[in-house]
């Protein structure tokens, strides 16, 4: 039986936002998931939400399962004005130490939370 254990983004510190501060690829760090190749498990089943603290919306760019030598997946969202947060990744699977990385048009107005099952 699979046992899970709810932890903070790893880029997070003491479980708080995440300021996306980079503005082109490989932009920010927000979360490196667990070890592990099985498909079977362990992974990281992760949600992240946005928040955009400009007074226009704001395009972000999510950079989904980077690792070194080799680019993620681009995610591109609009992130609407000062409308509180935003659900972007509702839970997709994650492991290999894969990175998710973030980058948005404007440096320092996007914020990120979220969290991870950590499923073994």
């Amino acid at each position: 039986m699979a046992t899970y254990r709810k932890r903070r983004l790893s880029a997070s510190t003491d479980g708080r936002s995440i300021t996306v501060t980079g503005t082109a690829a490989t932009g920010t760090l927000i979360h490196t998931s667990i070890s592990g190749t099985a498909a079977s498990g362990p992974f990281d089943e992760i949600y992240i939400w946005a928040h955009n603290t400009a007074t226009v919306d704001k395009l972000m760019t999510l950079e989904w399962a980077r690792s070194t030598g080799q680019a993620g997946q681009l995610h591109r969202f609009t992130v609407p004005t000062r409308d509180g947060d935003y659900l972007i990744i509702p839970g997709w699977p994650l492991q290999n130490t894969r990175q998710v990385r973030a980058f948005a048009a404007t440096a320092s107005v996007i914020i990120i939370t979220g969290y991870v099952n950590r499923i073994a």
